[in-house]
C-alpha cells in the first residue's frame, strides 16, 4: 500500500528502486511517527475536522500501535512501502473510514519530517548522557592518576613532561567542546515542521502552534517552506555534532593504541579487553580501539556524505532526501556503540608508573631546566642557548623536580573548573 496510490501499479523494479531500505530504516522512527500523529488527531478534533469520538479512537488506536513498536513486535511487510503507509493502514482497518481521515491536512513529507526530527532530538539527548558518562569516568581516572607522569609528544618526539591527569583531562574536557555542536544541532532539530505539508502549507485551518506544544518542541518552523528545506539540514547539523565527538573518541583511541604498544608500555588493559593472533601466541591487539578509531574516522566523513548529497538540490522536495536515513541513523548508531565501549573498557585501565625514570626520557626535562636558569637571572636566548649546547656535547643534567602552578598544568589540573564548565554546557 502506498499514500500516493491512484489506482494503478507501478513496475516492481521500481518499487524495488524507490524504496530501498525504507522499511528497515523506518522501524527506528515507528514511535516518532506515532507521536505525532497523535498529536496531529488532537489538533484535527480541537480545530473541528474530527468529531470527540473519532480523536479519542485514532488516539487510542495509535497508543496500541506505540505499544507493539514498543514491545519490538512491529513489522513493516513488503506490500507497505514504509512506517506511515502501514500505519494508516492498521488505522483502517481497526476504525474505518476514521482511519483514512488521519492523512486530512499533512503530507508525507511533513509526516516524515517531523517523526525525523523527533528521532534526531531523542538521539542527541543520548549521545549528550554518553558524553557525560564518559566525561565522569575520565575524571575520576583524571584525579585517581594526576601525580603519574607521563611523556609529553610533539612530532611524535619527546617533548615536555606530561601526566595521566592531564592526560585523561585533556580529553574529558574535549568533550565539552563536542557538547557545543550537539547543543547546536539540537536547537536545529527542536522545531516542528509538522503543517508544512508537502512544503507549501494546507488551505485547512490547522493550529501548528498546537501540535508544537503537545509534542514538546521549543518552537515551530514557521516558513512552511523553510520547514521543507530543514530536511537534510537537520541530518547535517547531527552529523557535525556526531563528527566532533568522534573526532575526540579517534584521537584517544589512538593514543590508547601507541601506549599499549611494547614501544610505549605507559598502559596496559586486562586480558578479556584485548584479543589475540592466530599464530602469535604473545600478542594483545587493542581491536577494541582500533575498531573505535576506524568507526569514528567513517562518521568524520558523514557531514561531507550528506552535503554532497544535498548541496544541489533547490528548494522543495527531492527524493534523494530518503537516502539522508541511510547515511545519519547507522552514523548514530555506531556513535553510541563506540562511546559505550570507551567507557567499558577505559574503566579497566591499568597505568604504568615511574615511566619518566628512564634515562632516555632526560630531554624532557630541558625546558624546566632552562627556565630555572631564567629564574636565576640568565637571559632567555641565552638560557637555550646553553642547555642546547650542553644537551649536543652530553652533559646536560636534567631538573627533575616539577613545579607547574598555573591553570591548567600539571600541578593545577583544575579538575572542579572543567567540570563546572561541563555543568554548564549541559
Amino acid at each position: 500500500m502506498k499514500l500516493w496510490e491512484k489506482g494503478f501499479t507501478t513496475d516492481k523494479k521500481i518499487d524495488i528502486f524507490t524504496v530501498g531500505s525504507d522499511r528497515e530504516l523506518d522501524l527506528v522512527i515507528a514511535k516518532y511517527d506515532v507521536i505525532a500523529s497523535k498529536a496531529h488527531a488532537k489538533m484535527l478534533g480541537k480545530i473541528g475536522l474530527l468529531t470527540t469520538s473519532e480523536t479519542e479512537s485514532l488516539v487510542h488506536e495509535l497508543e496500541n500501535i506505540g505499544k507493539i513498536i514498543e514491545a519490538g513486535n512491529f513489522v513493516i511487510e513488503d506490500d507497505f512501502e514504509d512506517v506511515h503507509s502501514k500505519i494508516e493502514v492498521l488505522l483502517t482497518e481497526k476504525l474505518g473510514d476514521t482511519g483514512k481521515k488521519i492523512h486530512m491536512a499533512r503530507s508525507r513529507n511533513d509526516q516524515v519530517l517531523v517523526a525525523v526530527h523527533l528521532y534526531l532530538k531523542d538521539e542527541l539527548s543520548e549521545i549528550k548522557n554518553l558524553s557525560k558518562e564518559l566525561f565522569d569516568v575520565l575524571m575520576e581516572l583524571a584525579e585517581t592518576h594526576k601525580k603519574v607522569l607521563l611523556p609529553g609528544y610533539t612530532h611524535l618526539q619527546i617533548a615536555m613532561p606530561s601526566s595521566f591527569g592531564l592526560w585523561f583531562s585533556a580529553f574529558a574536557e574535549s568533550l565539552i567542546d563536542d557538547l557545543h555542536f550537539v547543543n547546536a544541532a539540537y536547537k536545529v532539530v527542536d522545531q516542528n515542521p509538522l503543517g508544512s505539508a508537502a512544503g507549501y502549507g494546507s488551505s485547512f485551518p490547522i493550529d501548528r502552534d498546537f501540535t508544537t506544544a503537545e509534542m514538546g518542541f521549543a518552537s515551530l518552523k514557521y516558513n512552511v517552506v523553510a520547514a521543507q528545506m530543514s530536511r537534510g539540514k537537520a541530518e547535517k547539523s547531527t552529523a557535525f555534532a556526531l563528527s566532533s565527538v568522534a573526532s575526540t573518541l579517534a584521537k584517544m583511541a589512538m593514543d590508547i593504541c601507541l601506549y599499549m604498544s611494547q614501544n610505549f608500555g605507559f598502559i596496559s588493559f586486562p586480558d578479556e579487553l584485548t584479543t589475540g593472533s592466530s599464530i602469535m601466541p604473545h600478542k594483545k591487539n587493542p581491536d577494541v580501539f582500533e575498531l573505535i578509531r576506524g568507526k569514528c574516522n567513517k562518521i568524520q566523513a558523514v557531514p561531507n556524505q550528506l552535503a554532497l548529497l544535498t548541496t544541489n538540490l533547490p528548494s522543495g522536495y527531492h527524493r534523494e532526501l530518503q537516502l539522508t536515513k541511510e547515511i545519519i541513523v547507522p552514523a548514530i548508531q555506531e556513535l553510541k556503540s563506540c562511546l559505550e565501549m570507551m567507557m567499558f573498557s577505559i574503566r579497566s585501565i591499568q597505568v604504568k608508573p615511574n615511566i619518566l625514570d628512564d634515562k632516555k626520557y632526560d630531554y624532557l626535562f630541558s625546558v624546566d631546566t632552562l627556565n630555572d636558569l631564567v629564574l636565576s637571572g640568565v637571559p632567555f636566548r641565552d638560557a637555550y642557548k646553553q642547555i642546547g649546547q650542553q644537551i649536543a656535547d652530553g652533559t646536560f643534567k636534567p631538573k627533575r623536580e616539577i613545579d607547574h602552578t598555573h591553570a591548567g598544568s600539571l600541578g593545577n589540573l583544575c579538575l572542579e573548573e572543567i567540570r563546572r564548565k561541563m555543568e554548564t554546557v549541559l
